[in-house]
């Protein structure tokens, strides 16, 4: 089984790590053309571009400038503890028993912008640049342009005939893959809450809920749509009648 999720725009560099191991990057090539183009860019540029803030624009100027390889355990950070955020509150890594981070490394690929995806362990500098942000690189006019071959040809890499691939991604994120042309069928979990007699999906929950699902593969070592059909943390439960081809409705 392989996962994709999203990354978050929130960071936290500061909690105690649970654990020591780390891995590198595969595509840091790739994100030093990247950063070469960020790093010429000037705070202003970074706030028209990324459409945010002045404090965040300079916050993002200061981490470019600061940007350099080799990534070590002094200068980065495993990515599945430098993300924050709902979904990441959901998956609760710091949680996670030391003997299924094998796993969860073997699983789990982390969409990015400036890393293309990353590994759990996967050491990382701080950033923010969205997948949707309009940067060219190169000759491509865009993040999409520049990640979707590159992403689609190694995970089709990595996937085996007939595994599991699911996608618990943002559409924005899941979009640098070309979908047409994976070797195996998506896989996309949806959840919904009741609201006021109708179901909705609302972003703040079913983020939650995309990280608590890869908690649950991990926690119940999940490997089949079946296995999947069993996810009911925080009250949810699959409904089959909601539910087609490619798609699993989890609702509560």
């Amino acid at each position: 089984m392989k996962i994709v999720l999203s990354p978050a725009k929130t960071l936290d560099y500061e909690s105690p790590l649970p654990i020591a191991n780390f891995s590198q990057p595969a595509f840091l090539s790739d994100s030093r053309k990247i950063q070469k183009e960020l790093k010429h860019k000037s705070p202003k540029e970074l706030m028209d571009l990324m459409h945010i803030s002045d404090n965040l624009a300079n916050l993002n100027w200061q981490r470019n400038k600061k940007w350099k390889t080799p990534f070590t355990v002094d200068n980065a950070r495993p990515a599945i503890f430098a993300f924050d955020g709902d979904v990441y509150s959901g998956l609760d890594a710091y949680t996670i028993p030391v003997s299924k981070f094998d796993a969860l490394q073997d699983k789990l690929r982390i969409l990015s912008g400036l890393y293309g995806y990353l590994k759990p362990l996967d050491l990382m500098q701080p950033y923010r640049l969205e997948m949707g942000t309009k940067l060219s690189v190169g000759n491509h006019t865009n993040l999409y342009d520049f990640w979707q071959d590159k992403l689609t040809t190694a995970l089709n890499k990595e996937l085996k005939k007939d595994e599991l691939f699911i996608n618990l991604a943002s559409k924005e994120y899941f979009s640098a893959i070309n979908e047409s042309k994976l070797k195996v069928p998506v896989i996309t979990p949806q959840f919904k809450d009741y609201r006021d007699g109708d179901l909705k999906i609302i972003a703040l929950f079913a983020k939650k809920a995309r990280g608590m699902m890869v908690r649950y593969i991990i926690d119940s070592h999940a490997e089949t749509i079946q296995d999947l059909q069993g996810f009911n943390y925080d009250g949810y439960r699959f409904d089959a009648n909601g539910s087609r081809d490619g798609e699993l409705l989890f609702t509560r």
